[in-house]
């Protein structure tokens, strides 16, 4: 859903001069039209099976190696059915396989089909847009990886790409992308109803925000101070200390330097700073703390926490309840999804009819060497064995 909000920042700066045909949406005559007007064909190369796709070469190589979105995960398909490659034969793998493969190749098809429809609408003037939007997304991707291009480099080599071949994956996926968005923006308005429902559906995924509190904190540990003076009981030694601290920090004195210099807690050194964390996470004896933190708010001192062991001073720096973040702060984010949803539609129906075509292309024989190579290459290292 983010990266089509980014899509669409990006191609709106980029190519407002451009002309969209007049944004009329894409019906299924139009989506039919954009099919049935490239030849999809069965064709050899090398003596294996390709596809020629409105002029283009499709591999199998390019198929089962890629990286793509299977599920919840970014991983080619020669990985995906790696367990079932290893698990079944050969024709029980075709079998299993067959469909969700043909469901792969169709999304293949339909993206090449869409991007050079979308090209042939914009022409060579496009292309300088598309390369400055491609650049960008590099540099995300090497901002990742902290500014490394090493290990960026790594990721690439890893999931079969350069630098080139991702900004032209790039490329593609901005152009399809913006170019379905904005035939999808004057299709029908978008409700206020549809945009909370959507936000119902959503929130849970997307904007709940979990408990959290982060402080400051004095432990005195009566234990500690036994060893300081055993002639002193350590319990109201403590008491004692941390009342003492409790008045100096009410008179106006730092908190976090009477930390540093008193406090027994491990995070002394720190100005007695603890990271933010959820209250539930405590354990005893500082599961006490987040029940003190429920009637608190930021910047306020606690009063003395007692438990056999501890006296705690805690300053509450951050708190934040459990909920959600409020539809009319992330109303944009909601928009976006309602279009990007509809964007899903269209491509469901734009895959449908491909397929009826690929069907006639009798793709078939495509799909069985693609299964054949995926089986092969995950059970290659078992008979070397």
């Amino acid at each position: 859903m983010y990266k089509l909000i980014t899509v669409i920042i990006i191609m709106s700066l980029l190519v407002c001069g451009c002309d969209t045909g007049g944004q009329s949406a894409l019906t299924n005559t139009e989506l039919e039209r954009i099919v049935y007007s490239q030849n999809i064909e069965l064709a050899e190369s090398a003596g294996n099976p390709v596809l020629m796709i409105g002029g283009e070469v499709v591999t199998c190589e390019e198929i089962i190696e890629s990286p793509t979105v299977l599920g919840d995960l970014f991983i080619s398909p020669v990985e995906y059915f790696k367990p079932l490659a290893q698990l079944l034969n050969l024709e029980q793998f075709k079998e299993r396989a067959k469909e969700p493969m043909k469901e792969i190749l169709t999304d293949t098809i339909s993206k090449i089909l869409l991007y050079q429809h979308a090209k042939r609408q914009f022409g060579e003037k496009i292309d300088e847009s598309l390369d400055q939007a491609a650049e960008s997304e590099l540099r995300k991707l090497l901002l990742q990886f902290g500014g490394d291009q090493a290990k960026a480099d790594e990721w690439l080599k890893n999931n079969r790409l350069d630098r080139k071949s991702y900004k032209e994956r790039q490329k593609r996926a901005i152009l399809i992308e913006w170019y379905v968005s904005s035939k999808l923006r004057d299709d029908r308005p978008i409700t206020y109803r549809e945009m909370k429902e959507r936000y119902e559906a959503i929130k849970n995924e997307y904007f709940a925000k979990e408990s959290m509190i982060q402080f400051r904190l004095i432990d005195i540990q009566s234990a500690k101070l036994k060893e300081l003076d055993p002639n002193e009981g350590g319990a109201q030694l403590a008491e004692k200390v941390a009342g003492n601290l409790l008045a100096q920090i009410k008179a106006g004195e730092d908190f976090g330097e009477l930390a540093k210099q008193y406090s027994h807690g491990h995070m002394r050194d720190f100005g007695g700073l603890w990271q933010p964390l959820k209250p539930d996470s405590l354990a005893p004896p500082y599961d006490v703390l987040a029940a003190a933190a429920r009637s608190m708010e930021p910047n306020q001192v606690s009063e003395l926490i007692k438990t056999p062991d501890h006296i705690f001073i805690m300053k509450l720096e951050q708190k934040q309840t459990a909920g959600y973040e409020p539809f009319e702060n992330v109303q944009e984010y909601v928009r976006q999804a309602v279009l990007y949803d509809r964007q899903n539609e269209l491509l469901n129906k734009l895959n449908d009819i491909v397929q009826q075509q690929a069907d006639l292309g009798q793709t078939d024989e495509f799909v069985d060497f693609c299964l054949e190579q995926i089986h092969r290459k995950n059970n290659q290292q078992k008979v070397k064995k």
